[in-house]
């Protein structure tokens, strides 16, 4: 039984597909924060039928990228000035112990990689006629702390980080597509790759401390904004 040693290939599902379709959607800014999802729409639009969106749309519950309002309507989440200060006190207490660990036990090629990362976003954003998408300048800078969480060699850190970054992403894709200067992905990260690669704890955290403090106040400040000039609030 079982004799052929080739596993059974078999396509993503369609419940898959669709729920890479959307969260990809979501994470991009593609479905802004706050609009509605409604099945019949997205089925028509992805030209599936209802099920595997159900499935999908449940699955984005449980991640919590989509939320459920008070009308019973199913939209994408949208976080408030507090949430952010929440998320990112979250973020903080992670991260610095993500940066102590790399400092310890960072590979010379870890490092390597982190300061490439540096480097194409610096090459990235200095070019003229720039065509960065804030999404793609989000991914830059999701690779930079990914890549530092691995050094740790926790990889139940390196989980709970992803998990945090989705919201995360959601959150300054609402900010940086008004302001891409909220996105401080050049000066800041060389100052936490340098403390690292010198093994320079102290210095690592206190890097990590004003990264993250300086890039909370940028998106709170844009939320504030966004929420001032909101029709709803006038």
């Amino acid at each position: 039984m079982f004799s052929s040693s080739a596993p059974i290939q078999r396509p993503q599902s369609l419940r898959e597909q669709t729920y890479q379709v959307l969260r990809a959607s979501i994470l991009s800014g593609e479905l802004e924060a706050g609009s509605r999802l409604v099945e019949v729409q997205i089925a028509e639009k992805l030209q599936v039928s209802r099920t595997p969106i159900r499935e999908a749309l449940q699955q984005l519950q449980k991640e919590q990228l989509i939320v459920t309002d008070k009308n019973g309507n199913l939209r994408v989440i949208s976080f408030s000035p507090e949430d952010a200060r929440h998320l990112y006190r979250c973020r903080l207490a992670l991260e610095q112990e993500s940066v102590l660990e790399a400092c310890q036990y960072a590979t010379t090629e870890q490092l390597a990689k982190i300061e490439l990362i540096i480097q194409q976003a610096e090459k990235a954003i200095a070019q003229k006629n720039n065509q960065l998408t804030s999404y793609q300048l989000l991914h830059i800078d999701y690779q930079f702390h990914r890549v530092i969480a691995e050094c740790s060699g926790n990889p139940w850190l390196a989980l709970l980080l992803d998990q945090l970054f989705d919201k995360m992403a959601l959150l300054r894709i609402q900010t940086i597509q008004q302001n891409l200067q909220v996105l401080e992905i050049r000066t800041e990260h060389h100052q936490i790759f340098a403390a690292i690669a010198q093994r320079n704890s102290k210095q690592a955290l206190t890097a990590i401390r004003n990264h993250l403090t300086a890039s909370q106040n940028r998106v709170i400040l844009e939320l504030e904004r966004f929420i001032l000039n909101s029709p709803l609030q006038k």
